[in-house]
């Protein structure tokens, strides 16, 4: 069975949108500033040494016009080197390759892929995925870049609608551009309730 990430650059405010080549967006490339070399370790070291990317349409589209040609580095080499499983209704236009689509049942493709031996699965962006995988207990962690900033508006991380459920924090460490980096793991149904003084 492989593992399979979600990891997502977010703002104070749960905003994810980096573009406006994703929507109408005035605040393009806002994760900028706050790029270091202890950030891009961090996002290098908990991609692993291989993986392959799970990534809806939009996203697919905008990487790809982007990765392909960007200078080789071991962010570029192996993003582009990852096979990019792909949610999409037109699998035959995809061309940022190696890449396979996931059919027309988005949740039997990811069980489908996670079954199959390789590497582990990372979810970059893709926010119309995030909850599927949550709702359907295929994601394994979230790792979160948090960045010291409010959007106030934007596609956010979660949408409405995504199912109430626990999340149980594995680490946390902050670099120091002001990012802080958490990683959690699903901890199963809600739980909710008024505060009992444990004394």
């Amino acid at each position: 069975m492989r593992k399979l990430k979600i990891m997502e650059h977010i703002s104070l405010d749960g905003v994810i949108q980096h573009s406006a080549d994703d929507g109408d967006f005035a605040y393009s490339d806002w994760t900028a500033p706050y790029r270091n070399p202890a950030g891009r370790d961090a996002i290098l070291a908990a991609h692993g040494e291989s993986f392959d990317l799970l990534l809806g349409r939009r996203t697919y589209d905008i990487w790809s016009g982007y990765w392909p040609k960007a200078p080789s580095s071991p962010m570029a080499d192996s993003l582009n080197a990852a096979t990019k499983y792909v949610a999409t209704h037109r699998p035959e236009s995809l061309e940022w390759g190696p890449f396979e689509g996931l059919g027309p049942d988005v949740v039997e493709g990811v069980r489908r892929i996670k079954a199959m031996d390789g590497p582990s699965l990372i979810l970059w962006g893709s926010s119309t995925l995030t909850s599927k995988l949550l709702e359907h207990e295929l994601a394994d962690e979230v790792l979160l870049f948090v960045y010291p900033i409010l959007l106030g508006k934007g596609k956010r991380f979660f949408s409405d609608g995504t199912p109430p459920s626990g999340l149980a924090l594995a680490s946390t460490n902050a670099v120091s551009s002001g990012v802080l980096i958490s990683t959690y793991t699903p901890a199963g149904p809600l739980r909710a309730g008024s505060y009992a003084d444990p004394a």
